[in-house]
Formats: C-alpha cells, sequence, structure tokens
C-alpha cells in the first residue's frame, strides 16, 4: 500500500474514533496518531495545554507527547488554538535533522493531523477538567456528588453489608485555624484527610461537605483501624518539625447490617446524620453508632416540629410554677415558670419536646409564650388581690442574636401591665466571646429596665469568671450538680467549691439560688453557707398555676 493510501486509511480511522467522544477509545487514537507521524515523517507531535495566559506565557502547560522516535530535530511546525478566553491549546510537530524536507502536500497534511490532534487533546483536557469541576472541590478533595455516584455504584452493584459509612467534622478546627492561621491548618486537615484515605483503602471513599465536615464509605475490615484515627491521630505541623498537633473528630458511624438493602441514598444519609447530630451534642460521646431508635427518634423530632406551631394556638402548653423558698424563714419568695405540654390528653414530658425545639428558633417562640402567660398570671394575681411573688422565665441561648431582644421583652411584660420587679429573666453560661457580648448586652438592658437576671446553672459551664464580674446579674443560680449531697467530708473538693461560690456570690452582692434540692440535710448545707434560697422536690415539685396558688395563699412550709 503506497503513503497516500495509507494516510487516507489512517485519517479515515482517527475520524471514526473521533465522532463519538463518548465511546472514544484512548489507545486507538494514541496509535493512529503514532502511525501517521511515521507516514508524514515526524519524529516527534508534542501538544500543550494552558488553561490560563499566565501558564502560556511562563510556558508551564499541561504537556501530552503522542509520538516521540528519538531522532535530533531540527525544524518543527506549531500551531496554536484559543479554546475559550483563558484556555489555549498549542502543538508543535517535528522534522528530523538530515532528512528531506517535507513537501507542500505533507505540509498541508500534517496541518490536519495538527488541528485534529489539537482537537482531541483539548477536548479531553476540557472534559477532565468539566469532571474535576463536577467531583471535586477547590482544595483537591472530592465532593458528595462523587460521594453520591460511589455510594450508588457499590450499593446497586454489589450492596453494602461489608460497609461502613460515617461522617464527621474535625473537633476544635476552629482553634487550630486561629493558632497556626488558614495555610497551615489546611495543610494540616489535608494531611489528616490523606491519612484517611489510606485507612480507608480501595473501595471506599472520603469526600468533602464542606468546611471540616467529611463522609466516609469504607470496608468493615478497616473499621477498627478508622475509629482510632477519629479517637486522635497525631499530624506533622510544618515541613521543619515545628511540631505535631492531635486531631480527632465527632463522628456519626453507620455499620451496614448484613441483610441491608440498599435502596436509597437519603436513607443511609439520614442514619449517618442521626448519629452525627448526637456526636456533636456531646451527650454519647464524640463517636455514636447509629440503630433503628435513631431512626424513631428522627420520626419522633419531625412530629413535634409539625404539631407545635398548633400547640402554642390551641395552648395546649401550660405553665408550672416550681416554688423557690427562702431557708432562713421557708416561705415562698418566688419561683420558676416551667413549660408542659398536653396533647391528645397525654402529657409530653420536658425532655421529649425541649430538645427538639432547641435544635431550632422554635424554642424562642415557646420562650416568648411562657413570658406571656407568666405576664397574664401576674396580672390576674395582682387584680385579684391574691400574693404575687417574682417569677423567673427562661431565655434559650438561641435569642442572643436578637437585637430586638429587650425590646420584645418589655413589650410583653407592659401589654399585661406587671410590674418588672416581679419579672426575673434567667440565661445560662456561653461559650464564646460573642454569645459574652450580646449577653452582657442583654443584661444590662435588662437591669436597666428594673427588671431581675440570675444566670443559670451555674457551675456546669467551661466560661471563666468574667462572666460574673463584667456582667450585672442580680442572682446566681447554682447547677444541681454543683450541690453537695451531704456535710461527710467537709473537706472534700465540691463542698470546699460550693462554699466559697455562695460567699463570692454573696459578696459581689448576688443573691444565692441552689436548684435540686432534695433533702433535709442539703437544706442544711445551705443555711450552715449562707445561701439564700432553695429550689428542690425537698420542698416542691413544678406546680399547675391553681395549686401554686393555694401555696402561696399559705406560704409557709413547715419543718420535718
Amino acid at each position: 500500500m503506497d503513503q497516500d493510501a495509507r494516510y487516507y486509511e489512517q485519517l479515515e480511522r482517527l475520524t471514526r474514533e473521533m465522532v463519538s467522544p463518548e465511546q472514544i477509545s484512548l489507545e486507538a487514537v494514541y496509535a493512529i496518531l503514532r502511525e501517521l507521524c511515521c507516514i508524514l515523517r515526524v519524529s516527534k507531535a508534542v501538544t500543550t495545554f494552558f488553561s490560563s495566559p499566565g501558564q502560556e506565557g511562563a510556558d508551564e502547560g499541561d504537556v501530552f507527547t503522542a509520538y516521540d522516535n528519538g531522532a535530533e530535530t531540527d525544524k518543527a511546525l506549531i500551531i496554536r488554538n484559543e479554546l475559550d478566553s483563558t484556555m489555549v491549546g498549542k502543538c508543535a510537530v517535528y522534522h528530523a535533522k538530515g532528512d528531506a524536507p517535507w513537501t507542500e502536500a505533507e505540509t498541508a497534511r500534517i496541518d490536519t493531523i495538527q488541528r485534529m490532534m489539537l482537537y482531541f487533546v483539548s477536548k479531553n483536557r476540557m472534559r477532565a477538567m468539566l469532571y474535576k469541576a463536577t467531583l471535586y472541590d477547590d482544595a483537591g478533595f472530592s465532593n458528595i456528588r462523587k460521594f453520591t455516584h460511589a455510594v450508588n455504584q457499590i450499593g446497586n452493584e454489589q450492596g453494602l453489608s461489608e460497609f461502613c459509612a460515617a461522617r464527621i467534622d474535625l473537633k476544635h478546627f476552629s482553634l487550630i485555624n486561629q493558632e497556626l492561621g488558614r495555610e497551615m491548618s489546611n495543610k494540616v486537615m489535608k494531611e489528616y484527610i490523606l491519612k484517611l484515605e489510606e485507612a480507608v483503602g480501595e473501595g471506599g471513599i472520603v469526600s468533602r461537605l464542606g468546611g471540616d465536615n467529611f463522609v466516609l464509605l469504607f470496608r468493615k475490615q478497616n473499621l477498627d483501624q478508622i475509629i482510632r484515627m477519629f479517637e486522635g491521630t497525631p499530624i506533622q505541623i510544618g515541613d521543619n518539625g515545628e511540631g505535631r498537633v492531635m486531631m480527632s473528630v465527632h463522628a456519626g458511624v453507620l455499620v451496614f447490617p448484613e441483610d441491608y438493602y440498599y435502596h436509597d441514598f437519603t436513607d443511609l444519609m439520614d442514619r449517618i446524620i442521626n448519629a452525627y447530630n448526637a456526636a456533636k451534642s456531646g451527650t454519647r460521646g464524640d463517636i455514636v453508632f447509629s440503630n433503628e431508635k435513631m431512626l424513631e427518634q428522627k420520626e419522633h423530632v419531625m412530629r413535634v416540629k409539625q404539631i407545635f406551631p398548633v400547640a402554642l394556638q390551641n395552648e395546649e402548653i401550660l405553665i408550672f410554677y416550681q416554688p423557690k423558698i427562702s431557708v432562713s424563714t421557708n416561705t415562698i419568695v418566688g419561683a420558676e415558670a416551667l413549660s408542659r405540654w398536653y396533647h391528645n390528653g397525654k402529657l409530653v414530658m420536658p425532655m421529649d419536646f425541649i430538645p427538639v425545639l432547641e435544635q431550632s428558633m422554635d424554642i424562642c417562640k415557646l420562650d416568648f409564650y411562657v413570658l406571656d402567660h407568666v405576664c397574664r398570671d401576674i396580672r390576674r394575681w395582682l387584680d385579684e388581690g391574691k400574693p404575687a411573688v417574682r417569677i423567673s422565665v427562661n431565655l434559650s441561648r438561641r435569642h442572643l442574636i436578637d437585637l430586638d431582644l429587650l425590646d420584645r421583652i418589655l413589650s410583653i411584660i407592659d401589654s399585661h401591665r406587671v410590674p418588672h420587679h416581679f419579672i426575673e429573666i434567667e440565661l445560662t453560661e456561653t461559650t464564646t466571646d460573642v454569645e459574652f457580648k450580646d449577653l452582657k448586652r442583654i443584661v444590662t438592658g435588662l437591669q436597666e429596665a428594673g427588671i431581675y437576671t440570675s444566670v443559670d446553672d451555674f457551675g456546669i459551664g467551661y466560661s471563666s469568671l468574667n462572666m460574673l464580674r463584667e456582667i450585672p446579674w442580680n442572682i446566681l443560680k447554682v447547677d444541681k450538680n454543683f450541690l453537695p449531697l451531704n456535710e461527710q467530708a467537709t473537706q472534700n473538693r465540691q463542698n470546699i467549691m460550693f462554699h466559697h461560690v455562695v460567699n463570692m456570690a454573696k459578696e459581689i452582692g448576688l443573691t444565692c439560688v441552689a436548684e435540686g434540692v432534695e433533702t433535709r440535710e442539703q437544706v442544711e448545707i445551705l443555711r450552715k453557707n449562707g445561701c439564700d434560697i432553695a429550689q428542690g422536690f425537698y420542698y416542691d415539685k413544678a406546680l399547675p398555676v391553681r395549686e401554686f396558688e393555694k401555696r402561696l395563699e399559705r406560704n409557709s412550709y413547715p419543718e420535718e
């Protein structure tokens, strides 16, 4: 077969291969290009792809060598093609030194092949870039699309009974970011994820959801190793041994049962996320395994969120009052307003709906509902000439972001014409500088309006004493877990700390209230340590409004 026939045969083959890019055989195209180079006496063919003008200027593009017979070259034919406003492709073919010059026909054919080669390489390069942009983020981590594709493929083809899945976030990564800076902390993250990917091994995947949040799919045989990495893995800081940082995670883990039938990616993620949320809350440890109970809990959460607005509208939520007792006089000096939900004739316990509402701004709606009903009761007591005492109302931390919170509180109180000194607002300790500033602003505003404020659950948080020093509280409520159970071992740590907290509170002008008082011995501890007020089952549980009114009428508790 002569040269012309060989050329047209290979050109036809190349055209056929390039007609359907989705079915293209890279190996076949490369073989055809090598054959054409031989026919046209090309000793070397190189395509370079530049993704930006800067890359082209620095000659730092991605190079693809289609053919190179190793011969010394002395001439090149180069064509350049702008693929879009930023991307450029170049194709250069070289003539072997000492060979006869290319004929005019050969040069024309070489130009045709160059353009086809440039089209082919550029098309595949752009397709690779599109693939990367679709399935990877800017930092090079695979994203949720790639994770979804991998899970669907494995789940549908071989099932997931031999696999585990997990959702994680890196613990304290914001602090690491602050200490090391963004560039170094990102390197630490990448190093940790690389180690995780090694542990996950072939057949699994680690993908980024965003920020420091990731999802994993891995075989059960790797579970123990991966859990150890979740618990803590040292990561080198810098390239010169500047130090190490211990990386650990909050993790929700799903071990697929042997009979698990994969049918829906959403079902899988729901199971992981339920466990992850439990880990994130810290109530069950940093690593939580998914189970059927969690699915039931999710259904319960959805049900509560669905019927809560109707409960407010129908006033199904009733206000109960737990008395606060002066330990020196055994008389009621106040009460805390607590919510009780009666739905379809049944009592919904606070632990079954309060934590659900705290996951969203619904808790704020409940707080305002309680404050409104408390003000109604106080107004009625005053109008009917009944005894009235100061009532405390809890406000969630979620209120702190509301710049109009003070106006909202005053609007409710004043709409019922309740004297401000009958209302006490309870707020819990905060954990961040931003929350601290908002808390200080709100407490100061309430104080200026003549409304009492108390710091709730003092002694179980991790905030500093600056909260007592810088915020003008009236009352300090000591959490029940901080209260000594008895007077034995008066020198033990808990008794000593309780004694000094009470004395510190009194010396800076705060009234001290002890929650969870359950025994007479604890009342004696309060008296000996100078704690003013007790609240707990020893005196009374939370009472319906009518029973509380009767207690107020009597207003004395006999000594046992």
